[in-house]
C-alpha cells in the first residue's frame, strides 16, 4: 500500500504527488501554512485524503499556538481552519474535518492546553486510520463482484493515492489480489491532468497487479470487444438518490458499461454522501480565450 501522508516527528510528510511517477517524493510540512500549500498545488489530492491533510494542518497548527484555555486555543484555531478550508472551497472532506475537530475541541473544553494539543494529533492520526479501515471495507464489498479471471476498468484516481490508504475504487482490487483471484486492471489516462496515467498506473504497478494504460477514447472500443468485465471508480459526491458526481468521463464509461450490460461500482465513503436529493449537474470551467468546453466533473446517474 502506498502512504500518501502520515504524522511523523512532529511533522506532516506528504507525498508530492505532482512528481509521480517519474520522481518519489515526501516533503515535510513543519507548519499548516506548508499543508495549505501542498493541498493548493495538489502534492495531495482526492476527497480523503485532503480531509486527513486538513486535520494534520490544524493539529500542526495549534502547536505553535500560545493559549490559557482551550476556548482560547479554539479562537486562535479558526485563522488556521479558514486557511485550510480556502484551499479548496468545493472540497466536503476539507469541510467535514473541520467541523469534526470542532465538535472535538468543544468536548475538550476542561482539558489543560498542552493535552489537548496531543489530543489534536491523536485525532488527526485516528481520522487517518479510520479512512484506511473504511477503504479496507469497501474493499471486502466490492471484492465480491469481482471473479477470478476478471479485465477491470477504473478512471481517473480513486487509489491510495486518494485517500488515507488502500484508495475506494482499488481496494477492492487489491482485497481480490489478497483472495487469491487472477485480475487484471485496465487504466484510462483520465485528461486533463492524467490522474490515471500519472497515478493509478503507477500504484497498481507497486502492488504487483498487472495494468495496462489506455487513452480515454479506448474504452468503449475494448468493451465492444469483450475485453473488460466491469468498471470500478470512484465518487466525489454521491446524492441520495445514488447519483454519483466524478471525474469527467465517469459518464461516458458508465454509458459504455452499461451498453456492454457489465456492472459499474462506485466506492465512496459515507462523508462524501451529499445532502442533496437530486443530482446538482456537470460543474464546467469556462476558457474565454478559446472555443474550449473544459468539463471538471460530470454526473453518473443511479440508473447507469
Amino acid at each position: 500500500m502506498v502512504s500518501t501522508i502520515e504524522w511523523k516527528d512532529d511533522k506532516v510528510l506528504m507525498l508530492d504527488q505532482s512528481r509521480l511517477p517519474l520522481e518519489v517524493i515526501y516533503i515535510e510540512c513543519a507548519d499548516y501554512l506548508k499543508v495549505a500549500e501542498g493541498i493548493k498545488k495538489l502534492w495531495i489530492r482526492g476527497a480523503p485524503a485532503i480531509g486527513i491533510a486538513a486535520a494534520m494542518g490544524i493539529a500542526l497548527g495549534a502547536q505553535d499556538i500560545k493559549a490559557g484555555t482551550t476556548d482560547d486555543l479554539s479562537k486562535k484555531l479558526e485563522p488556521v481552519m479558514d486557511t485550510l478550508l480556502a484551499t479548496r472551497p468545493t472540497a466536503v472532506n476539507i469541510k467535514w474535518a473541520v467541523e469534526r475537530i470542532k465538535k472535538f475541541l468543544a468536548a475538550q473544553k476542561n482539558e489543560q492546553v498542552s493535552a489537548v494539543k496531543q489530543l489534536l494529533i491523536d485525532e488527526a492520526r485516528k481520522i487517518l486510520e479510520e479512512d484506511i479501515e473504511i477503504n479496507k471495507a469497501i474493499g471486502r464489498w466490492g471484492a465480491g463482484f469481482i471473479r477470478d479471471g476478471d479485465t477491470i476498468l477504473t478512471h481517473c484516481n480513486a487509489g491510495s493515492l486518494a485517500t488515507g490508504g488502500y484508495g475506494t475504487a482499488t481496494a477492492p482490487m487489491l482485497i481480490a489480489k489478497d483472495q487469491g483471484k487472477r485480475i487484471q486492471v485496465i487504466a484510462d489516462e483520465t485528461r486533463p491532468v492524467l490522474q490515471g496515467a500519472r497515478l493509478t498506473a503507477w500504484e497498481l504497478m507497486q502492488a504487483d497487479i498487472p495494468v495496462t494504460l489506455i487513452t480515454d477514447n479506448t474504452a468503449g472500443a475494448l468493451m465492444k470487444k469483450g475485453v473488460i468485465d466491469l468498471a470500478i471508480v470512484g465518487t466525489d459526491r454521491t446524492t441520495r438518490n445514488g447519483d454519483v458526481a466524478n471525474k469527467i468521463g465517469t459518464y461516458s464509461v458508465a454509458v459504455f458499461v452499461q451498453g456492454a450490460r457489465h456492472p459499474v461500482l462506485c466506492g465512496r465513503a459515507v462523508k462524501q454522501l451529499s445532502i442533496l436529493p437530486w443530482s446538482p449537474g456537470s460543474r464546467y470551467l469556462s476558457r474565454n480565450a478559446t472555443l474550449m468546453r473544459l468539463p471538471l466533473f460530470v454526473v453518473k446517474e443511479l440508473r447507469l
